[in-house]
């Protein structure tokens, strides 16, 4: 209880919030890093995802990958890449990227086989190109499974963003290792808890950014 007080007290002392170490700065960085991270996995996954689900090969392949990605230990790849790459956020970020696009890479291709093969039949039927298809019918109907990927990878690279610091990097990662090497373990507690806050508000936005987009008859569905 004393950490969480003392926590909480760190949050709110006007003197950690302004300046380029303060945590308005760091809470920017770390969302600079998560963003930039998940929207480099989309350039890659989303595509890929859609190639998969509207010509039904490669699945197999999309999916062991997948896994493989999954299952890679992040910590070990930060410090990995980080030997190799140097001290910067070029190895952090490598990092999100690859712990981004499962969930990215399963949201565009099951948005698609959800999508009724009627539909689709249907659509080739009234003389829809296959372009067509794509763009005016299986994409707007599979676009909330793609953006509860995004989603989902958006709070789990948030959550491990925290490893940039690791290798040299900002983000709120900086005040949890700052303050394992001091051992103030109110201001760990802190930095966790804004990780948290973050969390949260990126499901918040992301559920409402969902419900948007899903079109209606689907949402009525």
């Amino acid at each position: 209880m004393r950490y969480l007080t003392e926590a909480l007290a760190w949050i709110a002392d006007p003197a950690n919030m302004p300046g380029p170490d303060g945590i308005a700065a760091r809470t920017g960085e770390h969302l600079w890093y998560s963003a930039l991270g998940v929207l480099l996995a989309c350039l890659v996954a989303v595509p890929a995802g859609w190639y998969v689900g509207h010509t039904r090969r490669g699945r197999g392949l999309a999916v062991g990958l997948s896994g493989a990605a999954r299952a890679l230990p992040t910590l070990g790849l930060v410090t990995l890449l980080g030997i190799l790459l140097g001290i910067g956020l070029v190895g952090p970020m490598i990092a999100f990227v690859v712990l981004a696009i499962p969930s990215v890479l399963a949201g565009a291709y099951a948005g698609f086989e959800q999508i009724d093969p009627a539909t689709v039949d249907a659509a080739r039927a009234t003389g829809m190109t296959e372009a067509q298809i794509l763009t005016q019918v299986e994409i707007p109907l599979g676009l909330p499974l793609l953006i509860g990927g995004v989603r989902s990878a958006v709070l789990q690279v948030i959550s491990t963003a925290t490893l940039a610091a690791y290798v040299g990097s900002g983000g709120l990662g900086r005040f949890l290792f700052l303050g394992l090497k001091t051992q103030d373990y109110g201001q760990m507690l802190a930095a966790s808890l804004l990780v948290v806050l973050l969390a949260i508000a990126s499901e918040l936005v992301f559920g409402v950014l969902q419900r948007l987009l899903t079109p209606a008859g689907v949402r009525r569905r």
